[in-house]
């Protein structure tokens, strides 16, 4: 695995690292009742959720997504491991886009105008997939 994010892929994963870095920041600066509404979507779309204390869970989401956006913007972290976390992070919000009902349009895969900012997750699994890929595909290339 190699040690340093290549230089092609710096300005992708600068400019990813800082949306999901403020979009956690966001969440840190949290009031109770955008803890609740943060909470409320996560709980319909993943009920084991339903236990967690709002608050608590917007402050772990916030602090991953911090850690998230550091991971990608340093790039002394491989690229195998942080698009392995960007993947993985969005593939499970872009579950709120298929779970919350409203979200697409009736029968389809379209997003309605409320699932536009969720379905824009897919695009963060598409960055962190190509990460992933281009490491395992380049390793594969350095072993022939």
């Amino acid at each position: 695995m190699r040690l340093l994010a290549r230089a092609h892929q710096m300005p992708v994963r600068l400019l990813v690292g800082a949306f999901v870095m403020n979009s956690g920041i966001s969440k840190l600066k949290h009031t109770d009742e955008t803890a609740d509404q943060y909470h409320g979507m996560a709980k319909t779309a993943y009920p084991f959720l339903e236990s967690q204390d709002a608050r608590t869970f917007t402050r772990r989401l916030g602090a991953a997504e911090v850690a998230l956006g550091a991971a990608l913007a340093v790039p002394l972290v491989p690229s195998l491991i942080a698009g392995a976390a960007l993947t993985a992070f969005a593939g499970g919000l872009t579950g709120l886009y298929w779970r919350l009902p409203g979200m697409r349009e009736p029968g389809g895969v379209r997003p309605t105008p409320e699932g536009i900012p969720l379905a824009k997750d897919t695009w963060l699994v598409g960055i962190g997939s190509a990460l992933v890929l281009e490491e395992i595909l380049r390793a594969g290339e350095d072993r022939r």
